[in-house]
């Protein structure tokens, strides 16, 4: 079976957002003054194919955690959806 997965990724709240705050401020000399934080992340989709939406979710954990993402400065969401059924 063919699933699709979103993965949202972003940095842990801890973590300093340099680009985030660079936008923050081009916004801000924009006029855009109501805009008091700014978080830049990545998002990720990609399709497999796994038995079920179970084991299709877990191989995605096990990418994000092996590639896709820094686990110890980021953290992700993973969204897993079948492909036409």
């Amino acid at each position: 079976m063919q699933f699709q997965a979103q993965i949202q990724i972003h940095l842990r709240p801890s973590v300093l957002d340099p680009a985030g705050v660079a936008v923050q401020s081009s916004l801000h000399q924009l006029g855009h003054t109501q805009v008091q934080q700014v978080r830049i992340g990545k998002h990720i989709q990609l399709q497999l194919e796994a038995p079920d939406a179970e084991t299709a979710q877990k191989r995605v954990g096990q990418l994000c955690d092996q590639l896709l993402a820094n686990p110890v400065i980021e953290t992700y969401h993973i969204q897993v959806d079948p492909i036409g059924s």
